[in-house]
């Protein structure tokens, strides 16, 4: 018995060691959209400031396909040690859950949320080439021109805020999917697809040369990177209002001294100056919440997904 203990307790203070000494070794933050997409351009403006917080390199591993689901189940098996981190946006955690009726990972049961690192809003964008300058003339142009009414999309949560402008709208506009909203900017641009409505990293460039033309925002107020673009309501599309986030997770059963550790680091990193202003420019309002906060906009979200889905029969299975 006494052998027992000693080895016990050996374990926990190799345990605490670990967790004291952390982080020891390089860690990696697993992206499950290409190369060029809104994540992908979010965590790597932050690579740098957390790569000196942290003493450590930070790898980005981009692992896209089936809507984030590939990235997700590889992170919620990965060991829980701190050295594999989720980006897990909205899709992935909130939108996949009220759209799969199986999924291979749980968001609330498999991760152990870290901290949010941004908000911002959705962007309805059309090829500058288009004749179309307002929502009303997106709408009237996609009834007008059935065969020539797509839009390209790349994770759940701008599939279903298309799907809920198509349902409002009484448009029928096709979706085509890419891996990434770097991909989906470039099939609009390209003339490829009609339309993609996006989130902001990757489309700011495009709206700034004029070959991409946002017309509108889905966000409740206008925002002040884009003041000339109207709501979602102002267009005259209501009950259109799409908050979007992303965040870091780790795989469930990560000491909480680990994920304290990150959350620290991530609050730290999306208030530095230059992260700030590189954020400002795409859009993006830098949060750096709790884990606790967190966790309760993933279950919130959730079921507020899982509403608009069943009523607009949204399933991806």
């Amino acid at each position: 018995m006494k052998r027992f203990a000693a080895v016990a307790l050996a374990l926990l203070a190799g345990a605490a060691h670990a967790q004291d000494s952390y982080p020891g070794r390089p860690i990696r933050i697993l992206v499950g959209y290409a190369a060029g997409g809104g994540n992908d351009i979010i965590v790597r403006v932050m690579q740098p400031e957390m790569q000196k917080g942290l003493g450590q390199p930070v790898i980005v591993e981009n692992k896209p396909g089936a809507q984030s689901i590939i990235a997700a189940e590889l992170a919620a098996r990965a060991p829980a040690d701190g050295y594999t981190i989720f980006m897990g946006p909205s899709g992935p955690m909130t939108i996949n859950p009220a759209t799969y009726s199986k999924l291979s990972y749980s968001p609330t049961r498999d991760f152990a949320p870290i901290s949010m690192i941004c908000e911002f809003p959705l962007l309805v964008t059309v090829d500058a080439k288009l004749p179309v300058r307002s929502v009303k003339e997106l709408i009237a142009y996609a009834k007008a021109n059935p065969g020539k009414s797509n839009y390209a999309s790349s994770a759940g949560i701008f599939q279903i805020t298309t799907e809920l402008f198509k349902q409002k709208t009484g448009t029928a506009i096709e979706m085509i999917p890419y891996k990434s909203s770097g991909e989906s900017v470039q099939a609009v641009i390209g003339g490829q697809v009609m339309m993609t409505i996006v989130d902001p990293p990757p489309a700011t460039g495009a709206l700034k040369a004029g070959t991409l033309r946002g017309l509108a925002v889905t966000s409740s107020r206008r925002h002040p990177s884009w003041p000339d673009l109207p709501t979602m309501s102002e267009a005259g599309v209501h009950d259109m209002e799409v908050p979007v986030w992303t965040a870091f997770f780790a795989p469930a059963k990560t000491p909480p001294a680990i994920v304290a550790r990150l959350q620290k680091e991530v609050a730290r990193v999306v208030q530095t100056a230059e992260v700030r202003e590189r954020f400002a420019q795409m859009g993006l309002e830098p949060v750096g919440g709790s884990p606790e906060d967190l966790g309760r906009r993933v279950v919130s979200d959730i079921e507020k997904w899982t509403a608009v889905a069943k009523a607009a029969n949204i399933k991806n299975d």
